[in-house]
């Protein structure tokens, strides 16, 4: 994998979400899926993006999409007391996407950057509170499922 620096990871990584969450709520997440330009933004928009962060951006999309049923299934078994389904839209592909890249891609990112990158994520998106469940969930996925 290309070498990206932390600003780059960040922005690939909100694409990535915002990419998610657009496929998540029109129910298109089983569907093929264009990447040429991301969902919500224009050519002069993704014109003006850096390549590193396209290419991540398209990396934990389709990495993403392809273990989509493994990583649901992950997020089943440790979020408890909220299935899949009735977790927040935008906190649900959060996960989704940190679980991929704990699951497939911790010989790249270590887990703790993952987590936190997660909860900062959720900070920005979501509610005022749902980076403690972020960090919950995606720190008990680490400690069970990682094996770094």
């Amino acid at each position: 994998m290309k070498d990206f620096n932390k600003v780059e990871r960040h922005e690939a990584r909100e694409i990535a979400v915002e990419t998610l969450y657009a496929m998540d709520f029109n129910n298109q997440l089983h569907e093929p899926i264009d990447l040429t330009i991301f969902p919500g933004r224009s050519e002069e928009e993704m014109s003006a993006l850096p390549e590193n962060v396209v290419f991540y951006a398209r990396y934990l999309i389709q990495g993403t999409l392809e273990h989509l049923e493994k990583i649901d299934e992950v997020i089943g078994r440790y979020s408890i007391n909220r299935p899949v389904e009735r977790i927040n839209c935008v906190d649900r592909n959060i996960l989704r996407i940190s679980i991929f890249s704990m699951l497939y891609c911790a010989q790249d990112v270590h887990p703790a950057i993952i987590i936190d990158e997660g909860v900062k994520l959720s900070q920005s998106l979501s509610t005022d509170v749902a980076y403690k469940f972020i960090n919950g969930v995606l720190d008990n996925i680490r400690k069970k499922e990682v094996h770094v």
